[in-house]
């Protein structure tokens, strides 16, 4: 075998991907359109999309990519096809939707079909896992992968999109979802400011005094055991009585239903990850660091905040990733107790059988988990590479 050559089963992963990007295309619809919103979709495959062609040129890099040395171009040139399939898939999306609004009735309306949303998604994580391979500094892939997003994001921005059905529906819903989006952040934010005024001071404390670790960690544990609808549910009946016991109380917006259980619930659920953070990251910095601070005259505040604080910072924003993640994802659970956010929409949507409306509820909830994620993983590094 020249030696240029590989075989496809030593890069197991990229294989895997491609051939499943290629079936997601060929054997999955790319569209649906139907004649209106309470119709049935008629599913379009990708040969009666009209200019969909052009994804086969990025699927025959990838293909042919499989069989090169796994050297930096050629795993360069198979991450720019997968990116350059992704932009293909959102533009010829949105083409066909424009088509075929422009040729039938305004009520038509032209949705992503499955095929479309596997081979995006396998697009994705196929780009990804090659910028694994490729680079090694952290805050670098962090970037890589976000620069994925910039042409379909240009495109979102350029009203490219807006004849695909999910955008019709945001249209028809923008004073619900900008107040959907105002109320989760509401909740994302109430949620993370009493979590760290008792989550790093009981932190700092159990770190001190090993002995009452293992209580603290049980009922936290134990809470993080429960639904969190049940524990929604559990919140109503003693809410509810203190509101009516001191209506001082309800005045102020505390019931058994709508915001305040929601931040309570949050909050108990956010403690575990983030106290866990705050001890561990303590519990690695080393005793000669410590030792070092002492012997140069520091007192215990100032051994914390130049010693302890820099090199424990990095674990807790880690920690509070998780918090973040997390809260952001079930916030939307909280929408079952009035507490609104993107989960009231996607609630809706599940009740009225309207998956666009499913679909306006949960995108913008995977990409604020995905945006502080990133945002945070990125402070991290950049925090560890400070003290390297």
């Amino acid at each position: 075998m020249p030696p240029l050559l590989l075989r496809p089963r030593q890069q197991p992963v990229l294989l895997v991907l491609t051939l499943l990007i290629t079936l997601a295309l060929f054997a999955l619809p790319l569209l649906s359109f139907a004649a209106n919103r309470l119709v049935s979709g008629q599913p379009l495959m990708l040969w009666q999309v009209a200019q969909s062609w052009w994804v086969l040129l990025p699927l025959l890099v990838l293909w042919l990519g499989l069989w090169c040395q796994p050297r930096r171009y050629p795993q360069l040139m198979a991450m720019l096809a997968a990116e350059v399939m992704l932009a293909l898939l959102v533009g010829i999306a949105g083409h066909a939707a424009s088509a075929l609004a422009n040729g039938g009735s305004p009520l038509a309306r032209t949705a992503l079909g499955s095929g479309l949303w596997c081979a995006a998604a396998l697009a994705l994580l196929l780009a990804a896992e090659i910028i694994r391979q490729l680079v090694h500094s952290t805050p670098w892939r962090i970037l890589l992968n976000l620069q994925i997003w910039l042409v379909p994001l240009l495109l979102l921005l350029s009203g490219h999109l807006d004849h695909l059905s999910l955008l019709k529906e945001y249209a028809n819903r923008k004073s619900v979802f900008d107040a959907a989006f105002s109320q989760h952040l509401l909740l994302l934010g109430g949620t993370l400011l009493p979590t760290l005024l008792i989550g790093v001071p009981l932190g700092l404390a159990i770190a001190r005094r090993p002995r009452w670790q293992s209580a603290a960690f049980s009922v936290l544990n134990l809470i993080q055991t429960i639904p969190s609808v049940a524990l929604f549910g559990l919140l109503i009946a003693p809410l509810a009585g203190l509101a009516s016991a001191f209506p001082v109380l309800a005045s102020w917006g505390i019931s058994g239903i709508g915001t305040a259980p929601a931040l309570i619930a949050l909050v108990l659920y956010a403690l575990l990850p983030l106290v866990r953070s705050v001890v561990a990251g303590l519990q690695q910095v080393p005793q000669e660091v410590r030792e070092t601070a002492r012997g140069m005259g520091m007192s215990a505040l100032q051994q914390f905040w130049h010693a302890e604080l820099p090199l424990a910072l990095p674990v807790w924003l880690s920690g509070l990733r998780v918090v973040v993640v997390q809260t952001v994802g079930l916030a939307v659970v909280a929408a079952l107790i009035g507490a609104g956010g993107f989960g009231a929409i996607l609630f809706q949507g599940l009740l009225s059988s309207a998956l666009d409306l499913v679909l306006l509820g949960v995108i913008p909830v995977v990409a604020l988990a995905v945006m502080f994620d990133a945002a945070l993983r990125l402070l991290s590094a950049l925090l560890e590479r400070s003290h390297d």
